[in-house]
């Protein structure tokens, strides 16, 4: 089985791919491999909702990641999103990526596969940060991972993180409790147990017709 860490800060080594990093060490002593996919420091497009990738199932933007991400996506069991937080919210990088590549996604790269998110800030705006990231899993059929805390750690650099020994003990804990769900799904597969399958129908609209 694989994870796929998104490391939606624009430092390659900074306090994002720290929780990351410390999340992946759990998971590889679960047997379970991992792979951090960084957005990097370039401009991220915003989605347009020009509905082209649902022709495709690709964005039509090609030249910052978003449809290297879904490749890899598609082969993924499942998924850590790590951000941090610049304003009491997610960066602004990490929605625009995620905007597009689950809008553009064909079901089969997401559903049923279990997914969290993480961020760090000095002080505030964490839990309105998981707030914001949890949407992207509920509205996309994914079981959801969890700790016993706010999925978050706090500090300037990684050195202040490793200070924060309760954030560090919710990110082990979180990476467990995503390695169990992976090893139930797994399980529930080799017993017979189908995923649900989406009902088809059309949108709520209100426009009288």
């Amino acid at each position: 089985m694989k994870v796929l860490m998104l490391n939606g800060g624009w430092r390659a080594e900074g306090n994002s791919d720290f929780m990351l990093d410390h999340m992946a060490e759990v998971l590889a002593e679960e047997g379970i491999e991992t792979e951090v996919f960084q957005i990097g420091p370039a401009p991220v497009r915003d989605c347009m909702g020009c509905n082209k990738c649902s022709e495709t199932g690709r964005c039509v933007f090609t030249d910052d990641g978003v449809d290297a991400f879904l490749d890899k996506a598609e082969e993924a069991d499942g998924f850590v999103f790590a951000t941090p937080v610049y304003y009491a919210h997610p960066s602004g990088r990490i929605l625009s990526f995620l905007d597009r590549a689950f809008y553009a996604a064909k079901r089969n790269v997401f559903y049923g596969k279990p997914g969290c998110a993480v961020s760090v800030a000095r002080r505030s705006g964490t839990t309105a940060t998981m707030d914001v990231m949890n949407k992207y899993f509920t509205i996309s059929g994914m079981p959801v991972a969890s700790s016993f805390y706010w999925n978050a750690s706090h500090g300037f650099t990684p050195e202040d993180l490793m200070r924060d020994e309760e954030g560090m003990r919710t990110l082990r804990m979180l990476a467990r409790d995503l390695a169990w769900l992976l090893k139930c799904i797994e399980a529930g597969k080799a017993a017979g147990i189908e995923l649900p399958v989406p009902e088809s129908g059309n949108m709520t609209h209100f426009i009288m017709r």
